[in-house]
């Protein structure tokens, strides 16, 4: 079962929507967030969503754009869209979306009995915003894919004491391999941090739908994923 919900802002003055799926029999002791790229909770990303909910996770998909225009969906493959999407992103207080995200994992905790554990997993601006959660948040685990402008975030990166993932395919158009070798630097003596190089890849190998993907490097990361949360939210 799939659909969206309401979740209170930590504030409490304001609502905002995310998708959630839910797993068979309605009973989950995980969940899983899934961080949005800057084309909305489109069809890719509640395809993420639904494929967590069939193994077993909660899976919810905030709307984090919904402060400028609630449920924006953008396709990346359409050049009219991937020019709004960049404007959308541009306009986006990241701050407020690391505490939309709080409002999240607490509302799935909740969802959950109180109990369970809660990863994040983003995409693009939502890899870097699963980075940034990984250093602001009580998450349990985290996994960022071509994570952008994490070279610039490496100052925080003392606070993860949860796990934490990158996928980084070499080849990335808005990551330079000046950028790469930074994270590469800044994060390798960090014990709770795992990178993963996908060579000659570019941007979106793992988007769910269209033309980005790269069938065989999407399910090695998947499976990367998969196992790294089955480990850490058990």
């Amino acid at each position: 079962m799939a659909d969206f919900i309401s979740i209170p802002t930590l504030s409490g003055d304001a609502q905002f929507d995310a998708y959630v799926a839910t797993p068979a029999g309605g009973e989950a002791t995980a969940a899983i967030v899934v961080i949005q790229e800057i084309f909305g909770v489109n069809e890719g990303i509640r395809r993420k969503c639904d494929s967590w909910a069939k193994a077993g996770y909660l899976a919810y998909a905030p709307d984090l754009f919904w402060r400028e225009q609630p449920h924006i969906e953008l396709d990346a493959d359409v050049p009219e869209d991937f020019q709004a999407a960049i404007g959308h992103m541009q306009k986006l207080n990241q701050d407020q979306a690391i505490r939309d995200l709080e409002a999240t994992i607490k509302a799935a905790r909740l969802a959950m009995g109180g109990t369970g554990k809660v990863g994040l997993v983003g995409y693009c601006l939502g890899g870097r915003l699963a980075f940034m959660a990984a250093c602001r948040t009580d998450g349990d685990a985290f996994v960022a894919y071509y994570g952008v402008g994490i070279d610039g975030l490496l100052g925080e990166q003392h606070a993860i004491g949860k796990p934490t993932m990158l996928h980084i395919p070499t080849a990335d158009g808005f990551v330079s391999p000046e950028a790469q070798a930074a994270m590469h630097a800044g994060l390798e003596d960090n014990r709770h941090i795992t990178l993963h190089d996908y060579a000659g890849l570019d941007h979106g190998f793992a988007a769910e739908m269209g033309k980005r993907r790269n069938e065989d490097a999407a399910e090695l990361a998947d499976s990367r994923t998969a196992a790294f949360f089955a480990e850490h939210l058990a």
